[in-house]
């Protein structure tokens, strides 16, 4: 009889252990996060790279910490930005900061990188950027949706003038822009393109461009601030959580870290 006791209990036991279990799986919170391809900051996996990038390496972390799974939508950035706005995702990581705000979305405070701007030229064109002046009659590579304001209000202004649509060639596509307007910049049908730095870097040199094309510094006026945008969609409440999650998590990186991250994909930035 007290055999038959102890085996019960143990039974018991594994039911409520497994009912535990169960009730943790059916509770664990999914985050949706769509992103564009912006290597070696975000990357769409593949055969050549399997991990998904600097950034999204650094959302993982802080929000796996938190007890929070990301599932994840590779989309184009002007993609990205709407499936935000329509709460077909939660967050996009990267998004320029402007003090314009969009009803279709929230910024966290904190950003990811504040990174330095560079361009890119053929490695014979002597060119530098030398304010808006120095881009007149010369053919302009961007993307779709892509905004530099908050580097250069001018140079943004440039690109939006109906007067200098001739002048800007806006490359779209799923996942290699940048990698084609470098292509369209060797064969000489654009003839520069501005870019955070470390992109173009890496970019180049994943590409074996090094030899035909190079990078100009100085760059825009500004650094390009990135933050994470949470869409308007989301609950309030569990939207100011993953906001302080984030915020919080990014604050408490030590530079150590997100140096060793940086270096793992080949690229350096300055401890802060």
């Amino acid at each position: 009889m007290l055999k038959k006791c102890r085996f019960d209990n143990a039974i018991l036991g594994l039911c409520v252990v497994f009912f535990m279990l169960f009730s943790h799986a059916v509770r664990a919170e999914t985050m949706k996060v769509c992103y564009d391809q912006w290597p070696p900051m975000t990357i769409f996996p593949s055969s050549y790279e399997s991990r998904r990038g600097v950034v999204i390496d650094m959302f993982s972390d802080i929000y796996q910490d938190a007890g929070i799974s990301l599932e994840f939508f590779e989309v184009p950035y002007a993609r990205g930005m709407q499936m935000v706005k329509e709460g077909l995702c939660d967050v996009l990581p990267e998004k320029e900061f402007s003090p314009l705000r969009d009803a279709g979305y929230v910024y966290a405070k904190k950003e990811t990188f504040r990174y330095p701007t560079a361009f890119v030229v053929r490695r014979d064109d002597p060119w530098r950027y030398e304010g808006v002046e120095s881009v007149h009659g010369k053919r302009i590579a961007t993307g779709p949706g892509w905004n530099y304001s908050s580097m250069s209000e001018e140079y943004q202004a440039y690109l939006d003038d109906p007067a200098n649509q001739d002048s800007v060639e806006i490359v779209s596509g799923e996942s290699d822009v940048v990698d084609r307007i470098m292509l369209m910049i060797v064969e000489g049908r654009v003839d520069l393109y501005a870019d955070n730095v470390f992109v173009l870097q890496y970019i180049l040199r994943l590409n074996g461009l090094s030899e035909k094309l190079r990078v100009v510094t100085p760059g825009l006026d500004n650094r390009l601030i990135e933050k994470p945008i949470f869409s308007s969609k989301l609950d309030p409440d569990r939207r100011a959580r993953l906001i302080d999650i984030w915020d919080n998590g990014r604050e408490s990186m030590t530079p150590e870290k997100e140096a060793r991250l940086l270096e793992s994909y080949g690229i350096q930035f300055p401890v802060h």
